[in-house]
């Protein structure tokens, strides 16, 4: 697997955006608390860019929870 290893911000949404909900979050708060801009932040919601693994700790760092955190979701099944 080449570096930067990548990965898809639709597999990535489900957490993302149900934990700041949860913490009654803004984006403009998140990007306050990590090191990732705000713009960036509205880029992966909407599926426009992809995030690397440096900007998935930021974001978990803001958020106050372990980046493992980011990634409890179902995965499809194979061929669907």
């Amino acid at each position: 697997m080449p570096w930067p290893f990548f990965i898809d911000s639709l597999e990535f949404k489900p957490n993302l955006f149900i934990l700041p909900i949860n913490k009654k979050l803004s984006y403009r708060k998140l990007a306050q608390l990590c090191d990732v801009d705000y713009s960036d932040i509205s880029k992966i919601e909407k599926g426009q860019i992809r995030i690397q693994l440096p900007t998935i700790y930021e974001l978990a760092k803001g958020l106050g929870v372990h980046p493992k955190e980011l990634f409890d979701f179902e995965l499809p099944e194979i061929g669907e």
